[in-house]
């Protein structure tokens, strides 16, 4: 009787754990093909290049067992992941719950951006408190202080830095975040003017501060092509850019192309940010574009419409496609001369990995880019209850820049 029993458990037994093996390899494989690339110059006796401090102090990319991005398991895929990140900008949780204190910047033209501070605006109480580490982060298109994955960023870097506090602000783009719209001028991928004007502002607000930055999307664009043209005379003595898309016009084309979640998701509510931006500043507009004009905006349905209508005709292009490949922040890289990592997912739909130039990643010390397989668009959550992945190693490379420069 004991060996009928015993055979009778032997084959679902057996079954059990073939499935458990099977399981496990599959998981095995899944995980080992997250593991992050790291791609920069070859190694020099230069501590400070961007590939060294990586290598040396960022163990969430380098260490054998921590530099993985493992997605969320119910937010597996680059589509996935770009519409969770969508879906919880208004999340609060106890690692985004920030308040600012805000401060508005008029600029030269007239324009205003604001300056929200975390956890606030540094005083000349004290000289260590002018000394403090200022981390400046630069939303993308649409984007505010007051998104998720700006807010979380902002608390944790908080605490980086020779002294473990830093002081962060972003900059808010013109009409971004309630920010009153003062002039006509609207905030773009090409014109690095406002975010060169806000860091020269706090530079010489701070100037005893070490200043870093953080770009995100069309802010990490922005900060890409503006760390280029300053070349060795940028304020910023280190830079991280998430998601940046480079060649704004691979970007440009993955985006308008026809499909559900675009045509669904992601182009219409870039589209009915801007449309919000001009409908509470009518009277703005109209002081510069006719009827006709502000009819063919509120009518457009896709980003490259409006960029046709506003942002190419301001630059003198003719037509979207041609202000997207002046805007492209590709041709600048090579003249970047601080420590700056990139931080891109190999999937994200929004910003294309064939519009990364790669080779300039091995060609400049200065640079380090960092592929991950999964992301998507500023997602990249990983664990059963999702956190941003990027937060981590971007806090380990900014902490190291800083202790460089104490």
């Amino acid at each position: 009787m004991d060996t009928f029993v015993t055979s009778g458990l032997e084959l679902p037994v057996s079954c059990a754990l073939i499935a458990g093996a099977g399981l496990f390899y599959a998981a095995k494989r899944h995980v080992d093909g997250c593991k992050v690339r790291v791609i920069s110059a070859k190694p020099t006796d230069n501590e400070s290049d961007a590939g060294a401090i990586v290598r040396n102090h960022c163990p969430s990319l380098v260490d054998g067992a921590q530099a993985y991005m493992v997605p969320t398991p119910y937010l597996v895929g680059g589509m996935v992941q770009t519409v969770y990140s969508t879906a919880i900008t208004a999340k609060r949780d106890s690692g985004s719950d920030v308040r600012y204190e805000r401060e508005a910047k008029v600029l030269d033209d007239g324009g205003t951006v604001s300056l929200d501070w975390y956890p606030s605006r540094p005083t000349a109480a004290t000289k260590a408190e002018t000394m403090q580490p200022i981390i400046v982060l630069l939303p993308g298109v649409g984007g505010s202080s007051s998104e998720y994955h700006i807010r979380s960023t902002a608390k944790a870097l908080a605490a980086v830095g020779p002294a473990g506090t830093c002081t962060v602000v972003v900059v808010n783009h013109r009409g971004a975040a309630r920010t009153p719209l003062t002039s006509p001028k609207l905030y773009n991928a090409y014109d690095t003017s406002d975010y060169r004007d806000c860091v020269r502002h706090v530079s010489e607000c701070f100037p005893d501060a070490p200043l870093v930055g953080v770009g995100f999307s069309l802010g990490a664009n922005l900060l890409t092509k503006y760390l280029g043209e300053q070349g060795d005379k940028s304020p910023l003595v280190g830079a991280v850019a998430i998601c940046c898309p480079f060649d704004i016009e691979v970007a440009g084309r993955a985006l308008d192309k026809r499909g559900f979640l675009n045509d669904r998701v992601f182009q219409p509510n870039l589209v009915a940010t801007m449309k919000r931006l001009v409908t509470r500043n009518m009277a703005m507009f109209k002081s510069k574009y006719s009827d006709s004009e502000i009819d063919a905006i509120m009518r457009a349905t896709r980003m490259s419409q409006l960029d046709d209508l506003v942002t190419a005709k301001v630059y003198g292009h003719k037509d979207c496609w041609e202000y997207y490949k002046a805007a492209s922040s590709t041709s600048y890289v090579d003249s970047i001369s601080i420590p700056f990592l990139v931080i891109n997912a190999e999937d994200d739909p929004i910003t294309p990995y064939e519009g990364i130039p790669v080779e300039k990643f091995e060609a400049n010390p200065h640079l380090a880019l960092v592929l991950a397989k999964h992301g998507g668009h500023l997602g990249m959550f990983t664990g059963l209850r999702p956190t941003i992945w990027y937060i981590r190693p971007v806090a380990e490379f900014l902490d190291a820049v800083l202790r460089g420069k104490k």
